[in-house]
């Protein structure tokens, strides 16, 4: 609840930079020295920055607060039986994400708190004129900020992992190695960061370093992309909306790391940086990869959590129109990227040529909006007039199903003891003689405990 209420109180802090101090203006990654300039000097006049600076400092503590929580239940509150070669994926990958945040936090701290020195105390971390260094902040940051994008996609990575095995009704294939390749790419992304900044000039041994290390990390995530596909390949599989989100993950997601790959290469690195192009591999990268996995693992759980079906037919249409929506906005600029277009800006002059790509983006934009609010059409239908949800509606895997939906505050009258991998899929299914897979009676299988409040 600390870190909880520390991460609430920091961003009303930011927020609350509107109203007192006038709200940040220096671009989400504020590099120095544009917001590190003293405030009798500054190019940023208020107190915007240094409410952003603290505001982010609040917002860290709380995030490490709760990856220690994440670390300490992973490792020492396990159910008994269940190693952690036993764990679900989803737990695995949150187990890396929270040893990325503990360790990615402090240099960003240490980067945050030089600027608000700076801009209050007038030291000169990041003054060139009085032998700073500019770049030392780009580096503090970005050796967050890599790492960030892997705090982000693992979790997409892990819901996907989840949803495929049941909606194809194999298990996942080679777990181990899913899960070796997601501490590879949380340990192989501390040292990519410098190809954020291949067009200041660090020189050609550290770009050399850093183009390969970045090639590097392309194996694991490929890994993954493949064994997704392996899971799916031959399986019963069932076109379920959570599915639909799934396998639009891997495709979009595809295409996002097959560009990143090209940021490997420093000369193409360098025509890309500050054009649409970058934009267009980062929206695929976390909007057709993780926004795609969360609305998927939003109707994989749902029923779960509120004990209520979302519509099947509006949960289709969702998707389809997000995924027609997603990629008329964000594939044409790829193009608009070689095409030289700068990112961050508001509008361009018309002889440019990039009308016709940038109407069929906003066409695309308004279509996802569309895709978004049938999501909310079906989020309030289902409240009022939903489907009751089975105990177990996806034929589902994991220990979460084992108890009832949505599930008692103390989740299980008697902790399951683990005995498989997918634990609550072998108390459901055993083969016959002829090794043919037979479903179990609830009743044998124990599959549905009574409600009970263990008090």
């Amino acid at each position: 609840m600390f870190g909880y209420w520390v991460f609430v109180f920091g961003g009303a802090f930011i927020y609350s930079s509107f109203i007192f101090g006038g709200a940040p203006d220096g671009g989400w990654f504020g590099y120095a020295p544009l917001t590190s300039t003293p405030l009798t000097q500054g190019f940023l006049p208020g107190r915007g920055a240094d409410f952003w600076a603290v505001g982010l400092i609040m917002l860290g503590i709380g995030s490490v607060a709760t990856a220690v929580n994440f670390i300490v239940t992973a490792l020492n509150m396990r159910a008994p039986g269940m190693t952690m070669m036993k764990m679900p994926v989803f737990v695995w990958m949150m187990l890396v994400v929270a040893f990325l945040t503990l360790f990615a936090m402090p240099p960003l701290t240490a980067a945050l708190i030089q600027v608000f020195m700076d801009r209050n105390f007038h030291t000169n971390f990041f003054n060139a004129a009085a032998g700073g260094d500019p770049l030392l902040y780009q580096n503090l940051f970005w050796i967050f900020g890599h790492p960030e994008v892997y705090i982000l996609i693992l979790p997409g990575m892990a819901i996907v992992s989840e949803i495929l095995p049941v909606f194809s009704r194999k298990p996942l294939f080679g777990y181990s190695v899913v899960v070796f390749s997601g501490i590879a790419i949380g340990f192989l992304g501390w040292g990519v960061w410098a190809h954020h900044m291949f067009a200041t000039g660090i020189g050609p041994v550290a770009a050399s370093a850093f183009s390969l290390s970045t090639m590097l990390i392309g194996i694991p995530t490929g890994v993954k992309i493949f064994n997704w596909l392996a899971t799916v390949w031959g399986g019963q599989v069932r076109l379920k909306t959570p599915m639909l989100f799934a396998l639009g993950f891997i495709a979009q997601f595809t295409i996002g790391g097959l560009s990143g790959v090209l940021h490997s290469i420093v000369p193409a690195d360098t025509q890309q940086t500050d054009t649409y192009f970058v934009v267009a591999h980062f929206h695929y990268v976390l909007f057709g990869g993780l926004v795609f996995a969360i609305f998927g693992g939003i109707y994989y759980w749902y029923p779960k959590v509120f004990g209520k079906m979302l519509n099947e037919r509006m949960g289709k249409l969702n998707f389809w129109l997000m995924v027609i929506g997603f990629n008329l906005t964000f594939f044409p600029m790829h193009f608009l990227g070689f095409e030289g277009q700068p990112r961050r800006t508001y509008t361009y002059p018309s002889g440019m040529g990039w009308g016709t790509l940038n109407l069929m983006a906003t066409i695309g934009a308004f279509v996802i909006a569309l895709g978004v609010g049938v999501f909310l059409v079906n989020v309030i239908f289902t409240a009022r007039r939903g489907e009751l949800a089975p105990e177990d509606p996806w034929d589902a895997r994991t220990l979460e199903w084992l108890t009832s939906s949505p599930p008692p505050e103390y989740n299980f009258a008697e902790i399951p003891i683990v005995t498989h991998r997918d634990e609550f899929w072998h108390r459901k299914y055993t083969e016959d003689d002829e090794g043919r897979l037979v479903k179990l009676p609830a009743s044998d299988a124990a599959a549905i405990p009574r409600r009970r409040d263990p008090r």
